[in-house]
C-alpha cells in the first residue's frame, strides 16, 4: 500500500505527515524524501514545446488511429 503527497517544507525543518486511516493497523511505514524542483513556467514551457514534438504528436495520432473504431461503437 502506498500514500503519496508532496508538502512544504516548513522554516523550521519539520514534517508533519497524517496518515489515511487505511494505515491504522500498520506498524511501520517507510518514509523517502525527495527533493522537488518546482518551477511552474519551465514546466509550462515543456507543454508547449511537447504539443510541436514529431514524436509526440505521432504517439497521439496512433492511440487516435487505435480507438477510431472503438469509439463508434458508442
Amino acid at each position: 500500500m502506498t500514500f503519496e503527497k508532496t508538502y512544504e517544507v516548513q522554516k523550521d525543518m519539520r514534517l508533519i505527515i497524517n496518515l489515511p486511516d487505511r494505515f491504522k493497523s500498520m506498524k511501520k511505514v517507510r518514509v523517502i524524501i525527495e527533493d522537488i524542483e518546482v518551477d511552474r513556467n519551465e514546466k509550462i514551457q515543456l507543454l508547449k514545446n511537447a504539443s510541436k514534438d514529431p514524436l509526440f504528436l505521432s504517439d497521439i495520432n496512433n492511440i487516435t488511429a487505435d480507438f477510431e473504431y472503438s469509439d463508434s461503437e458508442l
